[in-house]
Order: structure tokens, then C-alpha cells, then sequence
């Protein structure tokens, strides 16, 4: 029995063994979104922020590492916690709204009734690093007027370097992203200060012209009149 019982517990050693390497627990990441302040002003700029769009790679769980060829391969040891698209757009509003110490910093699509002074449409086509690759975002945004007419167009690239490990990878393209919302700051603050729009006055409709005289009614022909005369007619 002793003969036969080792190898059934060697081979129950080699069966737990790799069930722990299959079993690796896998680390969960969020972008870092720093220490934004806390904004005071209940009355401060009006800002709708989006539609934000975010690039197809980057719509999935998988934490995605560039390769010194430029592909793109999952880590085998991370993934993003829940949606890397939200997690961008909460750490663009936090930290454009602490910058601008305004309550009034929203997420698109706006609630009813909300007049925002300027709209954001922003676009992240790159957002990923690599062990031996720099953490790299590249971005486009439009900035549209209380009117409709926008007002700065821009293309931004960033780099960011890291110690090369997944969390320093994560924590990177984090400070990327904050560096993006302190430029976007930058740009929407002189768009505080707008003019009102003045809405054009009502034409009033002219005044009905008067009714031309009515023209003149044709001379009336005077009634004969019998004529009075001092003769005298006599009758026999």
C-alpha cells in the first residue's frame, strides 16, 4: 500500500502545482486621475464635455502592451478594472472642473435646459505604453461657442516615460491623461468670458398704408328748376 500511495501523492503534487500556475490571480488597474481640486463655484464656466470617442483597441477589459515592432499583445499579467473608456471620461471631468473651479462641468449628453458656454468634442485615437515603449496619447479636439462656431481645433501628442513594470505602464498613461485635461483648461478659459448673445429685435410689420381717397364722385347734374317769369298768361 505504501508502494502504491507515493506516487498517487506526487502526481496530487504536480496536478495542485499547476493548478496554482493556471490560477495566477491577475492584478486589476484604473488610471491614476491624481488630486484634481475640489471646484467652489457653483456659477462658473458651463462646459459639456463630449461626445468623448475612444479608439476601438481601447474598448475591452485587456490591458494591451505596444511591442518594439508596434503590434499590440494582452498582458498576461493585468487587465483594466471595468471600462477604460469611463475611467477617461470621470478623470477629464474631475480635473477640467478643478481647473476651472466650476461646478458647471458636465458629461455629454446634457441634461435638459443646460446652456453650456463652450462644448468639448474630444477624440483619443492612442492610449497605450509598452515594457521598453514609452506610454504614448495622441488626441484631437474641437471647441464650439455658445453660437456654434468653433474655436480651436487641435491635434496633441504626449509621451510619457515609466520603469517598465504594468503598474508603472498604467500609472503613466494616467498622468497622460491629466496633462491632456490641464492643456484642454488652458484652451477653454479665455471662452469664459463671451459676450451675450442679443437676440435680434422683432420686426414690427408696417403700419397698412391708408386707403387712397376715393376717387371723386362724378359731378352731380343739378335738378331743373322751374324758372319763374312775371309774364302773365291770360285765358278767354
Amino acid at each position: 500500500m505504501t508502494a502504491l500511495r507515493l506516487p498517487i501523492l506526487w502526481l496530487a503534487g504536480l496536478l495542485g502545482l499547476a493548478g496554482c500556475a493556471v490560477n495566477q490571480p491577475v492584478s486589476l488597474y484604473q488610471l491614476d486621475s491624481g488630486n484634481p481640486a475640489q471646484p467652489a463655484q457653483s456659477t462658473g464656466m458651463a462646459v459639456l464635455l463630449g461626445p468623448v470617442l475612444i479608439a476601438d483597441y481601447l474598448q475591452r477589459e485587456a490591458l494591451l502592451q505596444r511591442q518594439p515592432d508596434g503590434s499590440l499583445q494582452a498582458a498576461t499579467d493585468g487587465r483594466w478594472a471595468g471600462s477604460l473608456s469611463s475611467d477617461i471620461d470621470q478623470l477629464l471631468l474631475r480635473q477640467v472642473a478643478g481647473h476651472l473651479d466650476s461646478q458647471r462641468v458636465v458629461l455629454a449628453p446634457a441634461t435638459q435646459g443646460f446652456a453650456p458656454d463652450v462644448q468639448v468634442l474630444l477624440s483619443i485615437t492612442r492610449l497605450d505604453s509598452g515594457k521598453n515603449q514609452p506610454a504614448v496619447l495622441d488626441a484631437q479636439w474641437r471647441l464650439i461657442d455658445r453660437r456654434g462656431k468653433v474655436r480651436e481645433n487641435r491635434i496633441v501628442h504626449l509621451q510619457e516615460q515609466h520603469a517598465g513594470t504594468t503598474a508603472a505602464q498604467v500609472q503613466a498613461q494616467g498622468v497622460l491623461v491629466q496633462r491632456l485635461a490641464e492643456q484642454l483648461s488652458v484652451a477653454l478659459k479665455p471662452l469664459a468670458n463671451q459676450p451675450p448673445i442679443v437676440e435680434a429685435p422683432v420686426r414690427k410689420s408696417a403700419p397698412a398704408q391708408a386707403k387712397p381717397a376715393e376717387a371723386e364722385k362724378s359731378p352731380k347734374i343739378p335738378m331743373a328748376l322751374p324758372i319763374r317769369t312775371d309774364m302773365e298768361v291770360f285765358r278767354f
